[in-house]
């Protein structure tokens, strides 16, 4: 139910359970979990896609396994999402998500564990839980960071989906395109990312991630130690062919 493609620096994976919208189930979500987890040591990796094959991204979890919950059961099975999105935020280079159809629920808290996304025209975004009658939970915290407590209040408490340019407004996605365009501009962002020097990437994955953890304090004597580790061993290699490139 998942898909994992390696080659050349980039781990591409997808939510591949397309005849259920991609919906994840307890099984899914360990797969997809230590799918993420075993990239988290692979030293080559630079960038990370994750996407969803079919007709959707992801129709967020399976309703027939949330029904089979009880008051014992549930929080297990939602601490499998919270595993995800804690692999996806601890690998130690971007993570991009490739976002189609619809994007729903633990689907969005994944996509909002990533680093950057990429929307298709077309996307449907909603965090449909209250409605469900439970409510949004794990990784849906990370919501009013990306688009402020309003926003993020509008789509947990309505459960009404908005519109992809209504998500790319918001801030909840950073670039859309053309339905047909979606892999060529996904491919021109990993080019993008690429073309970075691939040890100050880590730094600054690892760097966001404090950020949004520690107070600003913290965060600015995290930045300066990590700039000072970029300069380990001397002048940074990308740094020094600048510099010859523009003598």
């Amino acid at each position: 139910m998942i898909e994992l493609e390696q080659g050349s620096g980039i781990a591409r994976i997808f939510l591949n359970r397309p005849q259920k919208v991609n919906a994840l189930d307890a099984r899914m979500l360990d797969e997809l979990a230590a799918r993420l987890e075993g990239l988290r040591q692979e030293r080559s990796l630079r960038v990370v896609v994750l996407g969803g094959h079919g007709k959707v991204f992801c129709g967020g979890a399976d309703v027939r396994e949330l029904a089979s919950l009880d008051q014992s059961s549930a929080p297990a099975f939602v601490a499998k999402v919270h595993r995800v999105c804690g692999a996806i935020r601890a690998l130690p280079v971007p993570v991009v998500a490739r976002l189609h159809g619809a994007v729903i629920g633990a689907g969005l808290e994944i996509a909002a564990a990533c680093d950057l996304r990429i929307a298709a025209q077309g996307t449907r975004f909603a965090m449909p839980e209250v409605r469900l009658g439970i409510p949004s939970v794990v990784e849906a915290a990370l919501l009013p960071r990306l688009i402020g407590s309003g926003r993020a209040a509008w789509l947990v408490l309505t459960g009404e989906p908005i519109d992809a340019e209504r998500a790319c407004a918001w801030g909840l996605v950073e670039e859309l395109c053309a339905a047909a365009a979606l892999d060529q501009a996904t491919d021109r962002l990993v080019q993008s990312l690429l073309a970075a020097d691939a040890r100050a990437l880590r730094l600054q994955k690892e760097l966001l991630e404090l950020w949004d953890e520690v107070p600003l304090a913290a965060s600015i004597d995290a930045s300066l130690a990590r700039f000072a580790e970029a300069y380990a061993g001397g002048v940074p290699p990308a740094l020094r062919r600048h510099t010859i490139s523009r003598a």
